[in-house]
């Protein structure tokens, strides 16, 4: 029987037969089915990407017309971080004019709320220079990142040490008290940038520390919203689920810890977000079909769910791709596909 060459999640080559590619493409949606309690992929979804990822070239692309936005988040960390030596405008005219993206965002090297409030006045001239010559939409964009709001780096006691001593409600008053923190400094961050000029704001990596970190960016977009009703106000996620690291937060009454995409956009909707960005986390020895089916089988309902653009986040380590610096273009370009034609997302 024929083998298929595809890739695991952790970017390492394998052969798969036809067999076991389609088990590995039911495998993956019927893994997010149960996670998730939502509906799996259809069966003409599920031979869509079998004929994909038996697709001989090394690089396939949309059909013409299918094309979606590209936007991207800490895009001027990124240049350097293959090693080339680039200003930050700089780097932003590159993705502008030479990586054809329909977005840019604007963000400094520690790319957390937190550490930029005291160097705002630092980041807004150049913020206005970025502006001067690049034509595309100019985002600025930071982590929520509540875990910098713990000792010994912020002024709350550190939750982690506080559970491991058995104090649960000093952990979760402590988590609480981050919270209030973190809103106040991004309504700040978020505020002057905007008034800087910057064409809208971007809460990346958001539940990257538990339901604490979502709760408090989505009241920081309420009250933002409220303040400015024409802001662009983008939230990109961490994690496929909300890790309950306070466990009893809500929003709107509802229960942030253990919330999947499709619950998470209806709570983002609410508090106010333009632009929502859904992830799904790879398994590194899965393989990338198994990967892929189970990526877009969550996208699929969180797009179902919702009334505002989607853009789902898809690199290192999420969106059915592997978890490498630079995931390689012959998965990049199937999974990207699958996304896009089948969830009838809006970008990427």
């Amino acid at each position: 029987m024929k083998k298929y060459r595809t890739r695991k999640g952790d970017g390492s080559f394998i052969e798969l037969n036809e067999n076991e590619l389609k088990a590995e493409l039911e495998q993956g949606t019927s893994d997010a089915a149960d996670r998730g309690k939502i509906s799996p992929l259809s069966k003409e979804e599920l031979q869509y990407l079998f004929e994909l990822f038996t697709y001989p070239s090394k690089f396939i692309s949309v059909e013409m017309g299918n094309e979606v936005i590209l936007s991207y988040d800490a895009a001027t960390l990124k240049v350097r971080r293959v090693g080339v030596s680039t200003h930050r405008i700089q780097s932003l005219q590159v993705y502008e004019k030479l990586l054809g993206a329909d977005m840019l965002e604007f963000d400094h090297v520690d790319y957390s709320i937190k550490p930029v409030k005291p160097i705002i006045t630092f980041e807004q001239p150049e913020l206005e220079q970025a502006l001067l010559v690049t034509t595309l939409p100019l985002y600025y964009g930071a982590q929520p990142n509540l875990g910098l709001y713990n000792q010994p780096d912020g002024p709350c006691p550190n939750p982690g040490e506080l559970y491991a001593a058995g104090k649960i409600s000093e952990a979760q008053d402590s988590q609480e008290k981050a919270v209030e923190y973190a809103v106040s400094d991004m309504v700040q961050v978020g505020s002057e940038m905007y008034e800087s000029g910057a064409d809208g704001i971007n809460f990346d990596t958001t539940g990257a520390a538990g339901d604490t970190d979502f709760l408090a960016t989505l009241k920081a977009v309420e009250i933002l919203r409220k303040k400015f009703p024409d802001m662009c106000i983008e939230v990109g996620m961490a994690g496929e689920f909300i890790l309950g690291m306070h466990g009893g937060l809500s929003y709107d009454d509802v229960r942030l810890a253990g919330l999947y995409p499709h619950k998470q956009i209806e709570l983002a909707q609410k508090a106010g977000v333009s632009i929502f960005g859904p992830v799904c986390n790879t398994k590194t020895d899965r393989s990338i079909p198994w990967n892929s089916a189970r990526a877009v089988t969550y996208i699929k309902e969180c797009v179902k769910n919702s009334k505002i653009p989607i853009h789902a986040n898809m690199g290192m380590g999420v969106g059915g791709l592997p978890m490498v610096d630079h995931p390689p273009t012959d998965v990049v370009s199937r999974a990207s596909k699958a996304m896009v034609e089948i969830t009838r997302l809006d970008g990427l």
